[in-house]
């Protein structure tokens, strides 16, 4: 009977630690994917804004009313600079979990590496027993094969009288 391998609690814990790292890379990446895509909304709709300020500047505007267009372009620009942090932000953790995905993929593989050497040493093992057991048993089937042949040629015939 094969031998169980001894550190398969530590590869069982190596491949959930890689699920776990996986499953945290792909929630990262689609922070970073919603960062970006709030960051490309502020960005048109700043444009939109700016549109919409340049065509009643052309038609002339009360100081309050340019004053407040003018403010509101201002509290965009420092959203948009806010979200290219966040962006930044969620590119380092995409890095970071890229690296423990990385991490956890080498260890896992290292301890799937001893235990395929552990299964094979194992079927080595057990590929040199059977061929003990066989040898024995054939070793025994000679013996009893001679011993039935000496017996035979030491018991007296018995002879026939015409």
């Amino acid at each position: 009977m094969p031998k169980p391998f001894s550190l398969q609690p530590l590869l069982h814990l190596a491949q959930q630690k890689n699920d776990a790292a996986l499953k945290n890379l792909g929630k990262l990446n689609k922070q970073q994917q919603s960062a970006q895509d709030k960051l490309a909304m502020l960005q048109q709709f700043r444009r939109d804004y700016q549109e919409k300020f340049q065509d009643a500047a052309r038609g002339g505007m009360a100081p309050i009313d340019l004053r407040n267009f003018q403010d509101f372009i201002y509290r965009l620009d420092q959203a948009i600079e806010q979200q290219q942090r966040v962006i930044e932000h969620a590119t380092d953790s995409v890095n970071s979990g890229r690296v423990e995905l990385k991490d956890a993929r080498r260890k896992m593989q290292s301890f799937d590496t001893l235990a395929q050497r552990h299964i094979e040493a194992e079927k080595k093992r057990e590929a040199k027993a059977e061929q003990k057991m066989q040898d024995e048993y054939s070793g025994r089937f000679a013996a009893q094969k001679t011993a039935e042949k000496n017996d035979d040629e030491s018991e007296p015939h018995i002879r026939s009288e015409s």
